[in-house]
């Protein structure tokens, strides 16, 4: 009777093992090996106006620290702790995401990356109705001083 029981949360058990196995395991990878989040970015193309947009929020401490929350809830599992496109969750989308240390990123006008934060595209959610404007600027303030760092 009892390994009636204990069978079924054996097998659960390992399935869930397997399948959290899959989806964390497998190699990160460098900052410089994100080609491919190279060659998504030069086939995502913003419209010419987004580079007008400029945010209406100074970039100070306090923006870029919500920012850098916004980041650490929404965005890290894909992008990866430190932004360059390994985190455990985007490794499984099958197309890299997007590495912010990268030139194709840098070279961005912050009216871009607000665009593209907004809409989204393909497993890239976009995130203008659940975040605010101010909140999208935050995390492009933040994003500017995650690519700047290391």
């Amino acid at each position: 009777m009892r390994s009636r029981i204990i069978v079924p949360f054996l097998v659960l058990g390992s399935l869930g093992a397997f399948a959290l196995s899959s989806f964390t395991t497998g190699t990160s990878p460098k900052p410089e090996a994100a080609t491919t989040a190279t060659d998504t970015l030069s086939r995502w193309k913003a419209p010419a106006w987004a580079d007008t947009l400029k945010s209406p929020f100074p970039y100070e401490p306090l923006t870029i620290q919500q920012g850098e929350e916004l980041y650490n809830l929404y965005c890290a599992s894909c992008h990866g702790e430190t932004g360059y496109g390994d985190g455990a969750a985007g490794r499984s989308l099958g197309a890299t995401p997007a590495n912010f240390h990268s030139n194709p990123v840098k070279s961005q006008s912050d009216g871009v990356l607000f665009w593209k934060l907004s809409t989204g595209r393909g497993n890239m959610p976009a995130f203008k109705e659940a975040f605010g404007d101010e909140q999208r600027w935050q995390l492009v303030a933040y994003l500017r001083k995650l690519a700047n760092s290391n």
